[in-house]
């Protein structure tokens, strides 16, 4: 039986734990920080509990379901979901619908927008290099600015001119104000598939820190260990192998290995040194940071949204939970309302070195001149910062992920799982599907073909429209993998 080494204690490195040890495969889990669930946790602040981002729980994927049921059982709820567009101080629905926005923007400015548009199908920006042209060109530029350009621009840091149009094809894909208006006319109203994942979510009653608690718990009685506050010092390596973790103070050696750090850290901590090629791509993964201001305000209702997007641009806030409309046992006192202030920067910059105290005042100037509360009734509130939230992608993540995975093919014991760990702007599904085949890897290690982790729901396979992938699906997949990842084009 393999020794197995899991580095993280987040959704991917608990669900490879879980996958293992319910198979009789014990293992050691090694966690940073002190509490699991990586970005995924709940937080609590005076009997108030939130989310780290706003966690909904949905997937077509039968195995990540099952695990969720299994792990959750009865406290696993069906949410009613709504969350819209908050922009000139009006609620436009998401996904846009066209009546709505139409309603939303009034006659006169509804028809500068449809003249822009014709204006983009006239005379499209070329050559269609950054997201500005590719949404402008599929949806006109004043609908652009309105509904696309602030948000994006906060999310990521960079101006929508340097983010690449390939990024915009990749998460925006098939998307036009053509296929909006036609997906609005035409779309088949018995269709239960779609209207179960648009309209309700799963969630756990008292957030999704809950699902990850109970999943250490399970993991630990069947015999493996999750350690905390053990970050990694430095990995040892041979040509061919990972041989070892240091941790914390403590060596962990293994014969499998599985990482879901931040693949900068990962490259960063390999003694020896990897190749120079190798470790100067380190400094090509790069990270958008992200803090929330829990805010609690003396109101029992507000709105009834489950998150707003703020395309206000005269406001530094992103996004705004309610996480009462998540569940109710969120907020320990029905005549108050708790919600999530959602901030994205840089680690270091201005919003992330600021105290607590002047992001709690920042976060109660703005939800009232958003109109969505009242300042006044704001009665406290809390920071928590979360760095390396989501992946950055920049003109040279291509090459340097191309040189990681060469890299990685020598290394037949370490595979990457989760969302920083290969480094894909991924949802929770996405992260806990590669961890159960890294685990399904070790365990069949001497059985035949390997899944290829970096080709799971490559596409769109984890969206709310992709397929559903059960035990067949995955045989089909096991029978066509590969041995080792190939080399990205």
């Amino acid at each position: 039986m393999p020794s197995v080494v899991i580095i993280g204690a987040g959704p991917a490195g608990l669900t490879a734990a879980y996958e293992l040890s319910r198979n009789g495969v014990p293992c050691t889990v090694l966690e940073k920080d002190q509490v699991v669930g990586g970005i995924s946790r709940t937080a609590e602040y005076q009997g108030y509990l939130f989310d780290i981002g706003g966690h909904r729980f949905f997937t077509k994927v039968s195995l990540v379901e099952a695990m969720w049921r299994e792990v959750l059982g009865d406290d696993f709820l069906t949410r009613p979901r709504l969350s819209r567009i908050y922009y000139n101080r009006t609620f436009f629905k998401y996904p846009l619908e066209p009546v709505n926005a139409l309603q939303g923007l009034g006659i006169v400015e509804s028809m500068r927008c449809g003249f822009s548009y014709l204006a983009a199908q006239l005379f499209p920006v070329r050559p269609e290099k950054t997201f500005e042209a590719w949404v402008s060109n599929r949806f006109g530029r004043r609908l652009f600015k309105m509904f696309f350009e602030s948000y994006t621009e906060k999310v990521w840091g960079m101006k929508c001119t340097e983010i690449s149009a390939d990024w915009a094809a990749q998460r925006i894909k098939g998307l036009s104000l053509v296929s909006v208006v036609r997906n609005a006319l035409f779309a088949r109203r018995s269709d239960t598939s779609i209207k179960t994942l648009i309209h309700q979510f799963q969630y756990p009653r008292r957030g999704p820190g809950m699902m990850w608690q109970r999943t250490r718990e399970r993991v630990v009685a069947a015999g493996s260990q999750v350690v905390m506050n053990a970050g990694v010092d430095k990995i040892e390596w041979q040509p061919g192998r990972v041989t070892a973790v240091h941790a914390g103070g403590a060596a962990y050696p293994a014969d499998e290995f599985i990482s879901s750090m931040p693949i900068r850290e990962l490259l960063e901590r390999l003694d020896p040194a990897p190749p120079p090629d190798v470790l100067a791509v380190a400094k090509c993964f790069k990270y958008r940071d992200f803090l929330t201001v829990a805010l609690i305000i003396r109101q029992p209702a507000l709105f009834p949204d489950n998150w707003i997007y703020i395309h206000e641009p005269g406001v530094k806030v992103g996004r705004i939970q309610n996480f009462k409309n998540w569940s109710p046992e969120m907020v320990p006192d029905p005549e108050t309302t708790c919600l999530g202030m959602e901030y994205f920067c840089f680690e270091g910059d201005g919003l992330w070195t600021s105290p607590d105290a002047e992001l709690v005042a920042l976060a109660t100037r703005e939800i009232g001149a958003l109109g969505l509360a009242r300042s006044a009734d704001v009665t406290g509130g809390c920071v928590v910062r979360m760095p390396k939230a989501y992946p950055v992608y920049d003109d040279g993540y291509q090459q340097a992920l191309g040189t990681l995975r060469q890299f990685l093919a020598g290394l037949s014991n370490l595979q990457l799982a989760g969302r920083n760990g290969m480094h894909r702007y991924n949802n929770q599904d996405h992260s806990m599907l590669t961890a159960m085949l890294a685990a399904r890897n070790i365990r069949n290690r001497a059985a035949g073909p390997q899944y290829d982790l970096w080709q799971v729901n490559a596409d769109d396979e984890y969206h709310e429209g992709g397929e559903t992938v059960n035990e067949e699906s995955l045989q089909t997949l096991e029978s066509t993998q590969p041995l080792l990842p190939t080399r990205a084009k």
